[in-house]
């Protein structure tokens, strides 16, 4: 028979005294819940945390609207910059005309109290081989007529900026053969693209066999002389060497006059056409034809038209190489180099930063020593970017470049070889820059593994480096990730450092190529903050140069998010088959 547990019988609650009545019951209660009220009023909002939230949720808000008002204001200008505007052509009240495109309008300064404050206009004049100057102010008050000519050209040059113009003649020989703007225009369609594949094809002669000639010739030169500094510049040796360099010179000379003749053809070949064109004050000018890139009637031009030269004016401009002092055609080669540095970069960052952090995380004894290595390290994250490009151009440059030009190039001296500014010495000078964002993360990364997990492959007889390698570092891999990420986040938006040690405003050889060893990192190189600092500072058109900044600015974002991309990509595929580790 089962026994019922035991009842425990509830506690007494003693009863309220009855003195006093109902009303002396009721006087209690409202004096109870008074009492209570007032504690809650005298607790502080703050206390509850409320204002605080609204607070750092509005600040939150507020970071995310001037980010987002930055993105929206560099991609409403960067798209904007490639998208052909209507030629306009203005005759001002004391007979002046002025024609090109409007770039900006403005309202007057002195009449912002009127309720219709009259404006003024930004007109990209371009010619500036005749008026010497690429844009000019028109007050809307100065305007006695505005038109746009449905005949007028705008040419895309290779040198003197843009030219505006109507059309007028057609020359060949220095002869006319069409005359009108219908027949003039038609003419230069017609021979227009002939004449830019015999300039592509002589450029390209130029520059690669002309190029490998040259370089064959050099490279040959320099094994003599060396030849000349081991065995002595008066010994057999030396003399032989610089038989076989003169035989070798003579024949390259006779490559060097074919190859060079057929460019001279080339050119003459193009020299024979000219477009005419006469500008808004009727100034008969003849263009080289082999010096338009692109010539377009924007004002008749339909949208698919417009669109058609706005994919045309992107595609030079990422695969094009600049012209016009980096104001316009293209900035392949800076990114090019700015990819190439930042992987470059990486290579060099990662591996020092992750051992840095595994010593002193996992080896190191902690005490003052390793405190005051990581108060370093901390502290010299905080180090002016410029102070690392004066470093790098100290230590990599002046003392490591100059003694690898001692000891493997010594016949390209005086010339420096490794001892000046270059690719190699711009991605290592960013890598000490970035090193501490990669051992502060690693190093947390570290400390996020469990104890127990250290533990248990000890406990299995595993070895610390078996430990590390097999556990530690694949659960950290993710956090290590989220480090390399900001390096590159940092490291490919750098300018003052590579102003010092590589970057330049034209370079026109790539660090890469098809030549053997390939990769010459000895090379200066071409970097799109830099393209920026350029076409924002130092261009002799800020105003022509001003679409180009946004535009650059925006392509150097797309390249650093791209980036940015692949690691996070590489980060959540590390976390998804390592499991729970913490990012």
């Amino acid at each position: 028979m089962v026994t019922p547990p035991p009842v425990t019988p509830r506690p007494v609650v003693p009863t309220r005294p009855a003195s006093g009545g109902a009303a002396g019951g009721r006087e209690g209660s409202t004096a109870s819940i008074t009492g209570t009220r007032r504690e809650r009023r005298r607790t502080s909002l703050f206390a509850h945390g409320e204002p605080m939230v609204w607070v750092a949720g509005g600040s939150l808000c507020l970071a995310l609207l001037m980010i987002a008002g930055l993105i929206v204001l560099v991609m409403s200008q960067g798209f904007a910059s490639f998208w052909p505007g209507a030629i306009t052509r203005a005759v001002l009240d004391d007979g002046t005309v002025v024609m090109g495109e409007i770039t900006r309008v403005e309202s007057v300064a002195d009449a912002g109290a009127a309720e219709d404050p009259p404006q003024r206009r930004l007109l990209r004049t371009g010619n500036f081989e005749i008026t010497q100057e690429h844009f000019r102010w028109v007050d809307d008050s100065e305007i006695a007529s505005i038109e746009t000519p449905e005949d007028a050209v705008l040419l895309e040059r290779l040198a003197w900026g843009r030219f505006y113009g109507l059309p007028v003649a057609f020359e060949i020989d220095g002869g006319i053969v069409a005359e009108g703007p219908e027949a003039a225009w038609a003419s230069f369609q017609q021979h227009h693209g002939e004449v830019r594949d015999r300039w592509d094809e002589a450029r390209h002669l130029e520059h690669g066999e002309i190029g490998a000639v040259n370089a064959a010739i050099e490279r040959r030169r320099l094994a003599t002389r060396q030849v000349g500094l081991d065995s002595g510049f008066g010994s057999p040796e030396y003399a032989a060497a610089q038989g076989s360099f003169a035989k070798l010179d003579a024949e390259q000379q006779l490559i060097y006059d074919e190859i060079q003749g057929r460019v001279m053809a080339l050119d003459a070949e193009n020299d024979r056409y000219r477009l005419v064109l006469a500008t808004a004050t009727g100034h008969r000018t003849p263009i080289e034809v082999a010096s338009v890139v692109r010539a377009v009637q924007p004002n008749a031009l339909g949208t698919l038209g417009r669109a058609g030269v706005y994919v045309a004016r992107w595609y030079e401009y990422l695969t094009g190489e600049p012209r016009e002092a980096n104001s316009e055609g293209g900035v392949f080669p800076a990114i090019f180099g700015t990819v190439l540095m930042t992987m470059i970069m990486t290579l060099f960052v990662v591996p020092f930063g992750v051992l840095a952090a595994l010593y002193l995380r996992e080896y190191a004894k902690q005490g003052v020593l390793v405190s005051a290595v990581r108060i370093a390290v901390n502290n010299l994250a905080g180090v002016p970017s410029i102070v690392f490009g004066v470093f790098g151009l100290g230590f990599f440059c002046s003392i490591i470049g100059a003694s690898l030009d001692q000891v493997l190039f010594e016949s390209s001296l005086p010339s420096p070889t490794f001892g000046t500014g270059g690719i190699l010495w711009a991605s290592l000078t960013l890598a000490l820059l970035t090193l501490p964002v990669v051992i502060v993360a690693t190093e947390e990364a570290l400390a996020a593994v469990p104890n127990s997990m250290r533990e248990g492959s000890y406990a299995c007889g595993a070895s610390k480096w078996q430990t590390i390698k097999r556990i530690v570092l694949p659960k950290a891999a993710p956090g290590i990730m989220t480090g390399v990420v900001l390096a590159i986040a940092r490291g490919a938006g750098e300018v003052a450092p590579l102003m010092l040690v590589g970057a330049v405003k034209l370079a026109p050889e790539l660090p890469f190529d098809t030549t053997a060893p390939f990769f010459h990192l000895e090379r200066s190189f071409m970097h799109l903050g830099f393209h920026i600092y350029d076409l924002g500072f130092q261009s002799q058109n800020s105003e022509a140069a001003k679409p180009m900044v946004f535009t650059t600015t925006l392509l150097l974002i797309g390249i650093v998010v791209m980036l940015n991309i692949g690691a996070i990509t590489i980060r959540t595929r590390l976390n998804k088959r390592f499991g729970n580790a913490r990012i």
